[in-house]
């Protein structure tokens, strides 16, 4: 559902790109071996942020409320409660985005993930004189006789109605808060276990790369430049 491109921190800002996408959801293994490629290995460097996302086409608007500093784990588990979803749940909760109440943040995101209860998504709404005729024959049961067809402003009629409750038209649909209760699912703490995902690599493995690392390090700066207890000892011939 998201991939999202993790770019090693310190790595970066040496002048090297070390970086990959995570797909999402994934595993706390998928994790680890991501960082034992991009060379975070929880010593040298513990630091990443996130450069670049990719969503599901059937997210719509998605990649814009996401950020470089989030959270591996609740990416997981926002994409962990995306995949549980079916096609009109994912279109419905695109469009409640749309409607713009809570993606001031992931936590946000995530709850409203859980809401979509408080949401009506109204199908095949490509303008106001399309809502202006789904509220009066679905909404309100009224049926304009054929005469008056010509005279009865649809436009005006929907457009008044979109103020009033003040949705949004989102690709075909339209969707509005129908003003249920809004429950917080989640505070910002407490992700399941199952979404958990966040791991350097094993202890023994980061040690390992970390003194590769810093030998290629050492290799690449001139033997001028370094201390002298880290320049080759001279021997007397």
């Amino acid at each position: 559902m998201i991939e999202a491109y993790i770019t090693n921190l310190g790595r970066y800002n040496e002048g090297y790109l070390d970086g990959e996408y995570l797909k999402l959801p994934a595993t706390m293994e998928d994790v680890q071996a991501l960082f034992s490629r991009i060379k975070v290995d929880g010593i040298m460097y513990e630091e990443f942020f996130i450069t670049d996302y990719t969503v599901d086409v059937s997210i719509f608007g998605l990649k814009e409320h996401l950020g470089e500093t989030e959270s591996i784990d609740e990416l997981n588990h926002l994409a962990s409660l995306l995949d549980e979803m079916d096609k009109w749940e994912l279109e419905k909760f695109e469009a409640a985005m749309a409607c713009g109440e809570y993606t001031g943040s992931i936590k946000d995101l995530i709850n409203l993930a859980q809401n979509l209860e408080c949401y009506d998504l109204i199908p095949d709404i490509s303008d106001h004189d399309d809502l202006g005729r789904y509220v009066v024959e679905e909404i309100e049961g009224r049926e304009i006789p054929e005469w008056m067809e010509d005279y009865f402003d649809y436009d005006s009629y929907g457009r008044d109605f979109d103020i009033n409750i003040g949705g949004k038209l989102v690709d075909g649909n339209y969707a509005h808060f129908n003003h249920g209760a809004f429950f917080v699912f989640y505070n910002g703490r407490d992700i399941p276990e199952e979404h958990k995902i966040f791991a350097y690599p094993p202890q023994e493995k980061s040690i390992k790369q970390a003194l590769a690392n810093f030998q290629q390090m050492i290799s690449e700066v001139p033997a001028a430049l370094l201390p002298e207890k880290l320049t080759p000892a001279k021997t007397d011939r």
